[in-house]
Order: C-alpha cells, then structure tokens, then sequence
C-alpha cells in the first residue's frame, strides 16, 4: 500500500505532511494522520457517523474538517477507524466515518487542537499534499 502520511520533525507539536491523488483522498489521509496521533494501533470498525463542514478554502476547510473528529472525541466519546465515504464539492465536505468509543482505548498523545501554523493544501505535480501542525 501506498504511503498516505508522513510525520516530520517538530520541536514541541506534531507535524505531519498528507498525500493524495485527489483532493478527497488528502483530507482522507490527514484524517488518518490525525487518528494515528491519537491512537496508533486499528480502532475497531463499531459505529458510523455522518459529518459535514464548510471552509473558505481548502485550507479552513481542513482544518474544520480535523477539527471535526476532535469535537467528536470529546463530546461524543467517538474516535475514528477508518473514512467510508468522502465528497468535496467546492468548500463543503461530506464525509461517513466509522469508528469506535474513545474510552475503549488507551491514548498515544492528547490532541489538543489543530493549528494554521504551517499549514497548506496544494496540487504537486499530480498529487495532492497537505501539511498540517496539531497542538498536543
């Protein structure tokens, strides 16, 4: 399989590039750079949710889409396996994501919120890649 993300050396936060061959499946795999923050072994596939943000830019757009599964950890107890479906149309993300209950795991690192510091969203040749800093 492919590489979809890579951790790059930070001094005090965790800093990560995302890789994708469409702008969906960038978003995809910085989700999933995120959750291996979080939690670095599989998260048991038990529960699916729904989620939709809007952003000015791929780059707010981004980061309310991270912050999106933040918000569902604290306030819903939910911590994501896996993105089943994911569709971006212009600004606005809509995405079906499974996972499990949070408390079911031990964490690796407490995320606590995601940064602007850094961050980009852009086509590399023909690829996509997203650079994004969480505050942990």
């Amino acid at each position: 399989m492919k590489q979809r993300f890579i951790f790059l050396e930070h001094t005090a936060d965790v800093k990560f590039q995302a890789f994708g061959k469409n702008i969906e499946e960038v978003f995809e795999s910085s989700a999933l750079a995120l959750k291996e923050t979080i939690y670095k072994k599989p998260i048991q596939e038990k529960e699916e949710k729904e989620i939709e943000v809007k952003g000015q830019d791929f780059e707010s757009l981004l980061y309310n889409f991270l912050e999106e599964f933040l918000y569902l950890l604290d306030a819903e107890n939910f911590l994501l396996s896996k993105i089943k479906k994911i569709k971006i149309d212009k600004f606005k993300i809509k995405a079906i994501v499974i996972g499990d209950k949070a408390t079911n795991y031990e964490f690796a690192n407490d995320v606590k919120a995601i940064t602007y510091s850094e961050m980009f969203v852009k086509k590399i040749k023909d690829k996509y890649v997203a650079q994004v800093v969480l505050d942990v």
